[in-house]
C-alpha cells in the first residue's frame, strides 16, 4: 500500500529458508516491516524506505567466498539499530573491520546452548537459567570481533554467539531466534524493537482504514471485478473492498464442481444474502468435470482447471459493464516469493492455481489490499471486518478443489464419495474439539480398490487416505498425532455412512518430504 504512515523496520534478506518467521515474529510486536533481497537494498533504497531499524537475516553463502553478499555501506552510517542474525552477523563483522573462518570445527548445527557474558539490553529477560537454547545452523564462525564490540554471549562453537556495539546500537547473534527451536526468541525481538523505539503501530484497525482510503483513491468510481473462492484470503479482500466502495464491487464465483459438501450454498448465501453484495454464482461443474473425464496426471488436471477458470472468470467478467479493476487476495508470502533471491529459476513442484495472466489478458490493473499481509494477519483483518469466527478460521482449501484430492482419474462417482467422507472426518474432528489445533484436514480418496467384508457378503471399493498437519505457514507441515481411539471411530464411521469406501488409512508424512496436499 503506498503512502503507509507506519514506523517501518527493513530486513535484508541474505537467502536464508526462514527470513519469513523474522518478519511474522515482528509483525506479531505490531512492527511494520518488508523484507527485500540484499542485491536491491541500494544505497538509494535505503535512504528512500527510512527505516526506525535494520535486521540481516542468514543465508547459504560464506563470507569468506570473494563476491558474497554484503549489506550496502551506507547502512553503518543510517544512524539505527542493526540486528545481524548468523550469516547477517558475519558480514556484519566483515564489513566492521572482524574476520570470519571457515573449516574445521566452525560449524554448528542443530540444537545448542548460550551462556551469558555480561548485560546487554538485548537480552533482558531471555536468559531464564543459566544457558539458553537456540538453534544453530552456520559452517563459519566469527573468529575476532570487529572494532567497538563486546561479546555478550558464547556457545562450545561460536566463542562470539552474542555480540554487540552498544554505542552505534549494532547487534549481532549467530543463531536464529526466529525459529520455534530458540524456544525464548520472540523475547529477544521484543527487546530488539523496543530499543529501536518502536510503538507497535501496526494493527488491523489502522490497517483497515488505511486500506479502504486507498482502494476509494485507486478505483474512484469505476467497477470492480473479484474471483470469489470462498476462501478466507478472497473473501476477506471481497469484504475489505465492499465496505470501501459497496456496489461498485461485484463477484464472481465460479463453481467448478469440485468444491466441499454443501460449499457452494454456503458461501452464495454468505456473501449474496448476509452481506448484500452483487454476486455472479458461476455454475459451470459439467464444463469442468467434462474436460477433466478421463485425465490422470496431476500437473493436467490442474492445467486444465487453470485455463478453464480464466475462459469461465472472462465470459462473466465481460459481462460486467466498465469493469477497470481486479481484485485479488494476494498475500505478502507471494510477493515475496515472486522475488527470487537469486535470480535464477526454481523448480516447479506443482503448478498454483489462480488468476494468473486474467490482468493483461482483460486490460485490467490490479487491486490487491491484502499484499502486505501474512495469513494470520489476513484473520485477524476478517475479525475486525465482522467475517463469522467459523469462517475466518477455515483450513486452507486449494485452488482446484477435490480433483487434487482424487489422484487417478476424476469421476462423478468418486467426488460423490469423497465429499460423503470429508463431511464425516471434519465432522468427528469438530466433536472431538481438534479443528482449531490443525492447520488442514482432509479425505483423499486413492486410486485402488480393496476387498471387504461388510454383513457377511464381499465387497471391492475404494480405499480412502485421511490427512491432518501441524503448521505455521504451510512451508513446513508435519502430521497431526491423533489417538488410535480418535482414528478408529473416524474409520468406523466413514465406513458405515459412506457408500463407496471399505478402507481407511492415515498419513503420517510430514513436509518434507512429502506436500500437504496428495497432488
Amino acid at each position: 500500500m503506498e503512502n503507509m504512515q507506519h514506523e517501518r523496520l527493513l530486513i535484508i534478506d541474505f537467502g536464508s529458508q526462514v527470513t519469513q518467521l523474522i518478519a511474522r515474529r515482528l509483525r506479531e510486536l505490531n512492527v511494520y516491516c518488508e523484507i527485500h533481497p540484499y542485491q536491491k537494498v541500494t544505497d538509494a533504497v535505503l535512504a528512500e524506505f527510512a527505516p526506525k531499524a535494520v535486521i540481516l537475516s542468514g543465508g547459504p553463502d560464506s563470507v569468506t567466498r570473494e563476491g558474497s553478499p554484503r549489506a550496502p555501506e551506507s547502512l553503518w552510517d543510517l544512524g539505527v539499530p542493526v540486528l545481524g542474525i548468523c550469516y547477517g552477523q558475519q558480514t556484519m563483522m566483515t564489513q566492521l573491520g572482524g574476520k570470519v573462518v571457515s573449516g574445521h570445527g566452525t560449524s554448528e548445527f542443530g540444537r545448542a546452548f548460550v551462556k551469558p557474558h555480561g548485560k546487554l539490553t538485548l537480552l533482558d529477560g531471555w536468559f531464564l537459567t543459566e544457558k539458553e537454547q537456540v538453534w544453530m545452523s552456520h559452517g563459519d564462525h566469527v573468529s575476532e570481533i570487529a572494532p567497538g564490540f563486546e561479546v555478550y554471549g558464547t556457545s562450545p562453537n561460536a566463542p562470539f554467539a552474542v555480540t554487540a556495539d552498544v554505542a552505534r546500537n549494532f547487534y549481532a547473534v549467530q543463531f536464529h531466534p526466529e525459529v520455534h527451536h530458540t524456544p525464548n526468541g520472540a523475547k529477544l525481538y521484543e527487546n530488539f524493537v523496543r530499543l529501536a523505539g518502536f510503538t507497535g503501530d501496526w494493527t488491523m484497525g489502522a490497517y483497515r482504514e488505511q486500506a479502504i482510503a486507498a482502494i476509494r483513491e485507486q478505483v474512484g468510481d469505476k467497477q470492480v471485478i473479484c474471483g470469489l473462492s470462498g476462501g478466507v484470503d478472497s473473501s476477506v479482500a471481497a469484504v475489505l473492498i465492499h465496505e470501501a466502495i459497496g456496489d461498485q464491487l461485484t463477484c464472481v464465483f465460479v463453481d467448478h464442481g469440485l468444491l466441499r459438501q454443501g460449499e457452494a450454498e454456503e458461501v452464495v448465501t454468505m456473501f449474496r444474502d448476509n452481506y448484500n453484495m452483487p454476486l455472479i454464482h458461476a455454475d459451470e461443474q459439467d464444463l469442468f468435470l467434462g474436460e477433466l473425464d478421463g485425465q490422470s496426471d496431476p500437473e493436467t488436471k490442474r492445467k486444465i482447471i487453470g485455463k478453464l477458470f480464466i475462459d469461465v472468470f472472462q465470459k462473466y467478467a465481460n459481462g460486467i459493464e466498465g469493469a477497470e479493476f481486479l481484485a485479488q487476495g494476494t498475500l505478502y508470502p507471494d510477493v515475496i516469493e515472486s522475488v527470487s533471491f537469486s535470480g535464477g529459476p526454481s523448480v516447479t513442484i506443482k503448478s498454483h492455481h489462480n488468476v494468473g495472466g486474467l490482468p493483461e489478458k482483460m486490460g485490467l490493473k490490479l487491486v490487491e489490499p491484502l499484499r502486505e499481509l501474512f495469513k494470520d494477519e489476513v484473520r485477524a483483518l476478517g475479525r475486525e471486518l465482522g467475517l463469522p469466527p467459523s469462517f475466518i478460521g477455515r483450513h486452507p482449501f486449494p485452488g482446484p478443489g477435490l480433483a487434487i484430492r482424487c489422484p487417478g482419474e476424476i469421476t462423478r462417482e468418486k467426488l460423490e464419495i469423497l465429499r460423503k467422507a470429508d463431511a464425516v472426518y471434519i465432522d468427528q474432528i469438530r466433536k472431538h474439539g481438534l479443528y482449531d489445533d490443525i492447520w488442514q484436514a482432509f479425505v483423499a480418496i486413492l486410486p485402488v480398490r480393496t476387498v471387504g467384508v461388510m454383513g457377511d457378503g464381499r465387497t471391492y471399493d475404494f480405499a480412502c487416505a485421511l490427512r491432518a498437519v501441524t503448521s505455521v505457514d504451510g512451508m513446513t507441515a508435519d502430521y497431526y498425532p491423533f489417538t488410535h481411539d480418535f482414528l478408529g471411530e473416524t474409520a468406523t464411521r466413514i465406513i458405515n455412512e459412506v457408500q463407496g469406501i471399505n478402507r481407511v488409512t492415515y498419513d503420517i508424512t510430514s513436509k518434507p518430504p512429502g506436500t500437504i496436499e496428495w497432488e
